[in-house]
């Protein structure tokens, strides 16, 4: 399990509307080319979403579902890579001061990444979340002020 902490200088609004928009995932998700919504209303239960992850000179497909939707404050994907397997990504999305702590608990559920995952797997992942991270907090700390909502 990878288990990793953020703070974004901005309010959850800021956080929420980067994480809800289906096709702004390559600009925070680390490895993904393109993203476009695919089923439902994003991000609301059930509804999904289709990523290009590209590794070298290798492309594969997969599809992100909502499995829990809370906002601005809770985000649970399950997340299929084709034969990596799934994962559980969840988001728990918290006021902290002027800004926001952004706690990230991502792990494998099925397929190789599951039957694989072990403490160097997780030593890769936190390196990748550290990035992913980092690039959320600074589309995030980029979107527009709005009034009342973030200071």
């Amino acid at each position: 399990m990878a288990l990793r902490h953020h703070y974004i200088d901005r309010g959850r609004d800021a956080v929420w509307a980067v994480l809800s928009d289906p096709c702004r995932f390559g600009e925070w998700v680390v490895g993904t080319a393109s993203s476009a919504p695919a089923g439902g209303d994003w991000p609301e239960t059930g509804s999904s979403l289709h990523y290009t992850v590209r590794l070298g000179t290798k492309e594969f497909q997969g599809t992100t579902v909502v499995r829990r939707h809370e906002p601005p404050g809770i985000l649970e994907l399950e997340a299929h890579a084709g034969p990596l397997g799934t994962a559980r990504i969840a988001f728990d999305i918290r006021d902290w001061g002027d800004g926001t702590l952004l706690i990230l608990d991502e792990h494998p559920l099925r397929g190789i990444g599951g039957r694989a995952h072990n403490g160097l797997v997780d030593r890769f992942v936190q390196l990748r979340h550290r990035h992913m991270l980092n690039r959320l907090g600074c589309a995030a700390e980029a979107e527009p002020v709005r009034r009342g909502a973030d200071a």
